[in-house]
């Protein structure tokens, strides 16, 4: 169909993986199956639900019937109980103990964990895929020298290799805390209408230990070890604001990597890959327009803005609930993670894709080389038993004139012939202070100990959980 709006974070952007995750087949398929583990765990603690009908559950736990589901939600505006009327058509047998004792928030709230938990898996191996690629590629370019930047003004050099560590060690720092909210999500399992289980209470007569028992069970059952000590209706809506928290850390380190590789397309010293029919512009047909990272760009910024729905929800669910997170939530949480999806997919295509210009680099890096080599000139001098107050007082004053020579004359620069010329400078070995490597400090060193000490253990610990290769589309 083309005459209705179609979601470009599906129709283009996310993989088909995370776009069937937060599917209405996915979602309602686990409804069901909370259903049937309520219905096992409320036999096994000896209420009236029969293995027959517990079978016949689980026979229909996928089939669902979306368009009668659809016809009861008309009539009786309630979206849970259009579901539990639709599988109870299915299951005959067993409508009478389909949600028995349950809330609304049973089925959704443990289905978003659900939905939560699988998705946050998802970018956690993505997440580690792209720092597996930029610790390859931070290999490979461990030495090569480049210019600096601080304030986008020209700085001390550091090499290729390095500057994509501070990419990939951004993304460490995010998976960090993708990890830490895995870690901590739970189960809200049959907390009740308002979280005070009164109504498994009166299901068991009275008796705690089995209200208790049936928490954990069905906890058990869909695949948590605990559950969150006390809710309300919902499970606490923080969780929502932590977890749009770390993905927007994602969206803000992607971001910063996509902004620096497409000032550096502009300097001519990386670029992401271009394909061979590729167009760069539909008027100017030599361009090469850097538009995945562009693109990265684009997603980022909207997860990022996502961001503060979550806390505002949050901080406006009154007493035990309001409905009014419904609507926010059924956007941003699946969106959220489908643009950030997106974002690993360009990530990911990009790092394992960089285009490198040595020479480009080389000739940018030598044009600043004498102001960057200031400070190795400075400390030789002074070894040589020169004063250091003096010389670098010659050296600002020789710096300030070269400069000039460059920016209001389109001069060469000339400091370091204004340096060789200058006496106080006259047991210094230029050719030494001004060679590249011997500017790049340890960068070399820090790379090898990054990947050592930081990529490595991350790659031993998503060893066989990569992520299935999706399809770039424009």
């Amino acid at each position: 169909m083309h005459d209705q709006y179609d979601n470009p974070l599906v129709s283009r952007y996310a993989s088909r993986e995370m776009s069937q995750l937060f599917s209405p087949q996915h979602r309602h398929s686990t409804w069901r199956r909370l259903w049937i583990a309520l219905a096992e765990a409320e036999a096994e603690l000896g209420l009236p639900v029969t293995q027959e009908q517990i079978a016949q559950l689980r026979e229909h736990a996928d089939d669902i019937d979306f368009a009668a589901a659809e016809k009861y939600e008309r009539q009786l505006r309630h979206d849970v109980m259009a579901h539990v009327h639709a599988y109870g058509d299915q299951c005959p047998e067993s409508r009478p103990i389909i949600h028995l004792g349950a809330t609304s928030c049973f089925v959704t709230d443990n289905t978003d964990l659900l939905l939560l938990r699988e998705a946050l898996q998802m970018i956690c191996t993505k997440v580690a895929g792209v720092i597996d690629a930029l610790g390859t590629f931070a290999a490979e370019y461990r030495d090569l020298p480049t210019l600096g930047f601080t304030h986008l003004q020209p700085a001390q050099p550091t090499t290729v290799g390095r500057r994509a560590c501070l990419w990939a060690y951004d993304l460490c720092l995010d998976l960090t805390e993708l990890e830490h909210r895995l870690e901590n999500l739970c189960a809200r399992s049959t907390k009740g209408t308002t979280g005070t289980q009164a109504s498994f209470l009166k299901l068991f007569d009275g008796d705690h230990a089995k209200v208790r028992k049936l928490e954990q069970l069905v906890a058990k059952k869909i695949g948590f070890d605990t559950t969150y000590a006390v809710t309300g209706q919902t499970y606490p809506r923080k969780i929502d604001a932590q977890v749009l928290d770390a993905l927007s850390g994602i969206a803000g380190s992607a971001h910063k990597a996509a902004t620096d590789v497409r000032l550096l397309a502009h300097c001519k010293e990386m670029e992401e890959p271009f394909e061979k029919n590729q167009i760069g512009s539909s008027a100017m047909a030599y361009k090469r327009n850097p538009m995945r990272s562009e693109r990265i760009c684009g997603l980022s910024r909207f997860v990022m803005s996502l961001q503060s729905s979550p806390p505002a929800t949050m901080a406006t669910q009154w007493m035990e609930r309001t409905l009014d997170d419904s609507a926010n939530r059924r956007l941003v949480l699946p969106q959220a993670f489908l643009a950030i999806d997106a974002v690993l997919i360009l990530y990911q295509n990009i790092a394992n894709g960089f285009v490198v210009y040595p020479k480009s680099i080389a000739r940018n890096l030598r044009e600043e080389l004498p102001f960057m080599a200031t400070e190795n000139i400075l400390m030789a001098a002074v070894a040589a038993g020169g004063d250091r107050q003096d010389l670098h007082e010659r050296i600002r004053q020789h710096s300030q004139a070269a400069a000039a020579e460059v920016k209001q004359h389109g001069r060469p620069n000339d400091l370091l012939s204004r340096i060789e010329n200058d006496a106080a400078f006259a047991g210094v070995d230029l050719a030494t202070a001004v060679d590249p490597q011997s500017l790049t400090g340890r960068s070399a060193a820090q790379v090898d100990e990054f990947l050592a000490d930081v990529v490595e253990p991350i790659r031993k610990r998503y060893a066989g959980r990569q992520a299935a290769e999706s399809e770039l589309r424009v």
